[in-house]
């Protein structure tokens, strides 16, 4: 197929004259002349021809100018992302206590590529495979126990681990079944978690660990008298509001079998308790397994040699395999110069020219997006993911790698990195079932759910899209479309709708205020008035704290809430049902006043007026209605009347919800 130039605009010299002369009337209505004998309109001519030629030049601009233009502008191509996945082990025996699966294990697809290549994952961390399996999943709401065994194993269900209301007491039981006493190693249980909505995530460093929980769990074991706390080591799902790994210390000897709630079969039993409870809404798993662990679609490589140095400046070198992607884990560790680096991508080690009585040896040097920040003594290097590329200082900006006499070709190494990824790392569910790491005792591997996240490199064409964006933000929220998009994008908690407001302070009203934002964000939630929580407070605050300009002041505040009740006398059609009707006006116009799905499904906007026509026409919308008898309608907010056919303004960032309506519904008389 034969490349053709992108056209960036296609306007003619013709769209361009009848477009500014289009504007003649707006901007200086006094000219009213517009024939071509005018000399204005000669003016216009000359200036669209001029402009025709400029945008013909433009449109002849090749990528590679674009490529330059964009790194100008700080923006590079982003380089592919490889896809993650769940593995799910099951041994071959019962009648073991562990096995363990090391970490970086591979597992590859029953099938290769189109390319003919095998698609092979890498596990993220050791696993310590339980020889007991999950037998018995119950659910304790407070009031009774419910079995969902059948639930956990089918992954098209779901289920409430604390019941649908999540009140505290709750429980969610595990009951393991083994021929052996239960193990005292750690036990690794992943959650999967039905997510409320989807979220889009910006990059960020937010810790999540930092942010309230969003309720208060006990983990506890049976001991045959009662239930005893049991060590948490790690727990990633935030309260069981996120996917993520639950890490807890086995009780061993101590954990006795036994029948329990709807359980017939005797147990070992394992149960997590809902002490204390601030959840918006009650928790929903997918699933919860055992013997599962990350693994990345991604390979190991290390002690590669990359050459030697020779002493000069901005010297590069190209690692064997790309495109690398990020480590497994995040290390510290001592570099060059005794300073605690972190290692993101590749541990990369410099054996310099060995000093007089003391041969330090292979030292680590640090990666860095750039040199803009580095000295003439700072051992800093940068990485090309996408080409491997790697490249040192001059000497002014970043040092350069002496030579080493005794090792001139050899004294630059690789000693760790990680390459692969690809959009061919997605893979679907059960495709991973081809091991290619010996490990005893095990019957078979595969993943329950399909890869996700694994991305080709960014095109041109797609940085173009991106530019405009991210030069509109800048990773820093400046305009109240900035902050409106951070705080929805926050992430780790669910914000579904956020307004912001510029020069409003929460704690002085009426007053505007120079440098102070209040952000107001309202969570995914059923209550008819979503409130967020201390925690969604605390991590949209920092989130956007991070992205603040240095005069701002930044607030995070709930949404204010009117409650609003209409009453009214309807006349229904006669073959229509009196009780159909009510109910589908009561549901019309709950739903029509509602925060999230109110105002046309996206919803009520922030601060909107009550159009009294609008509710009436959301009354006669209803299948069954007439009419309004004697159009009396009567609107009350925050049970105030207002005045009849008026429309009711509300203040600025408020938002409606109602919790009934008056409706009497009657025949025609």
């Amino acid at each position: 197929m034969a490349l053709e130039a992108p056209v960036l605009d296609d306007r003619t010299f013709r769209d361009i004259f009848d477009e500014a002369k289009a504007l003649i009337p707006r901007y200086a209505p006094e000219w009213t002349n517009h024939n071509d004998h005018d000399p204005g309109i000669t003016l216009l001519q000359l200036f669209a021809w001029m402009t025709d030629i400029l945008l013909y030049r433009v449109n002849r601009v090749p990528d590679r100018n674009y490529i330059k233009f964009l790194q100008l502008l700080g923006i590079e191509l982003q380089p592919g992302q490889p896809a993650s996945v769940e593995l799910t082990y099951t041994l071959s025996r019962d009648d073991l206590d562990t096995v363990l699966i090391p970490q970086g294990s591979l597992v590859a697809a029953a099938e290769p590529d189109e390319q003919g290549e095998n698609i092979v994952f890498e596990t993220e961390e050791a696993l310590i495979a339980l020889g007991a399996k999950l037998a018995a999943v119950q659910v304790y709401d407070g009031v009774g126990y419910s079995v969902q065994t059948a639930a956990n194993d089918a992954l098209e269900q779901t289920l409430y681990p604390f019941g649908v209301y999540a009140r505290e007491g709750s429980a969610l039981m595990l009951g393991f079944a083994s021929p052996l006493p239960f193990t005292a190693q750690q036990v690794n249980l992943a959650v999967t978690v039905q997510e409320a909505t989807e979220i889009t995530s910006a990059a960020c460093n937010l810790q999540l660990e930092s942010l309230p929980l969003a309720a208060v769990l006990i983990w506890e074991y049976w001991d045959g008298k009662g239930w005893l706390p049991l060590s948490v080591d790690k727990d990633e799902t935030q309260a069981l509001l996120r996917s993520g790994h639950i890490y807890l210390q086995g009780p061993g000897k101590k954990a006795v079998k036994a029948a329990l709630g709807n359980a017939p079969d005797a147990l070992y039993w394992l149960r997590c308790r809902l002490e204390r409870s601030f959840y918006e809404t009650a928790p929903r798993l997918v699933t919860v397994r055992t013997n599962t662990v990350r693994a990345t679609q991604a390979l190991t490589t290390r002690d590669e040699v990359l050459g030697g140095s020779n002493g000069r400046p901005n010297q590069r070198f190209f690692l064997a395999n790309t495109p690398v992607v990020p480590l497994a884990s995040t290390q510290q560790v001592i570099g060059a110069g005794g300073k605690r680096i972190t290692l993101r991508s590749i541990r990369l080690e410099v054996s310099e020219r060995p000093i007089v009585d003391e041969d330090r040896g292979f030292q680590v040097w640090e990666e860095v997006d750039d040199f803009l920040a580095s000295g003439e003594d700072d051992p800093h290097f940068t990485l090309n993911r996408t080409t491997g590329e790697i490249q040192f200082g001059d000497g002014k900006r970043g040092r350069i790698p002496v030579a080493n006499p005794t090792n001139p070709t050899g004294n630059i190494v690789a000693r760790l990195y990680r390459y692969g990824g690809g959009e061919r790392g997605n893979v679907g569910a059960g495709k991973l079932t081809n091991p290619q790491t010996f490990v005893a005792n095990l019957d078979s591997v595969t993943n329950l759910f399909p890869a996700g996240g694994g991305s080709d490199e960014e095109t041109v064409e797609e940085a173009k899209q991106r530019a405009p964006s991210v030069l509109k933000s800048r990773d820093r929220a400046v305009t109240t479309e900035d902050f409106e998009y951070f705080a929805r994008a926050t992430p780790g908690v669910h914000v579904r709708r956020a307004l912001a407001l510029p020069l409003v302070h929460p704690m002085i009203e009426g007053a505007q205020i120079p440098g102070v934002v209040t952000v107001v964000v309202v969570p995914e939630s059923d209550d008819p008035r979503p409130m967020p929580n201390q925690r969604t407070l605390t991590a949209v605050c920092e989130y956007l704290n991070k992205r603040r300009l240095l005069t701002t002041e930044v607030f995070v505040t709930p949404p204010t809430y009117r409650k609003v009740r209409v009453e009214t006398e309807i006349v229904a059609q006669p073959q229509a049902d009196l009780a159909a009707v009510k109910r589908g006006v009561e549901t019309a116009l709950t739903t029509f006043f509602h925060p999230l799905r109110g105002g046309g499904g996206q919803g009520w906007a922030f601060g909107r007026t009550i159009f009294f026509s609008h509710v009436v026409q959301t009354i006669l919308s209803v299948p069954g209605v007439d009419r309004i008898r004697d159009n009396q309608l009567v609107i009350f907010l925050d049970d105030v009347a207002q005045p009849f056919c008026r429309d009711v303004p509300l203040n600025e960032g408020e938002l409606l919800y109602s919790d009934g309506h008056d409706l009497e519904v009657i025949y025609e008389r």
